[in-house]
């Protein structure tokens, strides 16, 4: 007992120096320690969490199964055990700091391994198993209270679903009479937002299973190889339309005018790609590590990343996707970007 109270007399400083030493796991029981551990891993893991640095996902495979975090930044690899029973869960996507996955008893497992939080959430209502089908998701709180929203979006039927913690339901919001279909949604400003592959604009409405789309007096001419994503970086909604796979246009919508703006250069914002084909955004990156007006892109195939940097008037040069992914050799590749400090809020009474 004498050791551990002698121990409590460490100052932050040091137990700063070894805090970065430990894994999310090591982490949880540092604060077991004794009080003042616990009010320093308090005060540490805040600044962690509320870091705007993205975390590569890492997975191994055969021998070791594993997940994994890593730093670009700190040129740090984090480890949980938590998450390693989860193994062979289908990876569906990683957002608000959770990674979302599919399993095997009609369930989206919802698990966040900076907080040890977990959510089930059933999907029997969909008829099929979710386990064998690839989705596209988005998880989004309520603005000021616990309840959630879960948005997915099946890649095979090209259909909607939306969960909301509130009354513990599923609603399907279908596009089938359409001549489009829902590509990407991202949350800006409290609002849900949604972008079909034929460039329409659209907003959520979770008090029914309606999109209200906006009326744009622009859009870019798309084909059927186009590939339309969406992001929400510095109070802005960006659209990326990938052409022929090979260029990248990036589009500012403007609310005030109804347009698509084309955008010369990304500024003081970088993209970050995964080959799920999805997108995220960081502007004033350099703070992290991370170079302006850039796009960072991984691939199932590799466990590196690789960087496009585009000059002060130009954006970057898209990287071809890989459709093709051929097992690494290192039995470990990289999933996805997770940006932990990102928790998406929605406002429900701008519905109402």
């Amino acid at each position: 007992m004498n050791n551990i109270e002698d121990g409590c007399q460490i100052s932050w400083d040091i137990l700063d120096v070894i805090s970065r030493d430990l894994d999310f796991d090591d982490l949880f029981q540092f604060a077991g320690v004794c009080k003042n551990w616990r009010e320093f891993q308090k005060t540490y893991w805040k600044k962690f969490l509320a870091s705007p640095e993205p975390l590569l996902i890492q997975k191994s495979s055969h021998d070791k199964k594993s997940f994994s975090f890593i730093s670009i930044a700190d040129r740090k690899v984090y480890h949980s055990k938590t998450i390693n029973q989860f193994w062979q869960v289908a990876y569906s996507g990683c957002s608000s700091g959770y990674l979302i996955m599919t399993g095997d008893n009609n369930s989206f497992l919802l698990l966040n391994p900076f907080t040890r939080r977990k959510k089930v959430i059933n999907t029997s209502t969909f008829k099929v198993n979710s386990s064998y089908l690839a989705y596209h998701v988005l998880l989004a709180f309520g603005k000021g209270m616990e309840k959630f929203v879960l948005v997915a979006s099946c890649k095979r039927s090209g259909s909607l679903y939306v969960y909301q913690s509130r009354n513990l339901g599923w609603v399907t919001y279908s596009t089938m009479e359409s001549p489009w279909k829902v590509v990407d949604f991202v949350v800006l400003h409290h609002t849900i937002y949604v972008v079909t592959d034929k460039a329409n604009i659209g907003v959520l409405d979770l008090n029914s299973t309606n999109i209200k789309y906006l009326e744009l007096k622009s859009t870019p001419d798309v084909t059927s190889t186009s590939l339309l994503r969406m992001v929400s970086c510095d109070g802005q909604l960006l659209v990326i339309h990938i052409a022929s796979e090979e260029i990248l246009n990036v589009y500012k919508i403007d609310f005030s005018t109804m347009n698509y703006i084309k955008l010369e250069t990304l500024g003081d914002i970088a993209l970050f790609y995964a080959s799920g084909e999805y997108f995220n955004a960081l502007s004033n990156p350099r703070r992290w590590g991370f170079e302006s007006n850039s796009l960072y892109a991984i691939n199932l195939s590799s466990t590196t990343c690789k960087v496009c940097l585009g000059d002060d008037n130009k954006l970057p040069k898209y990287i071809k996707h890989d459709r093709f992914r051929v097992p690494p050799k290192e039995n470990a590749y990289l999933l996805d970007w997770c940006f932990k400090h990102q928790q998406y809020e929605v406002d429900y009474s701008l519905d109402e």
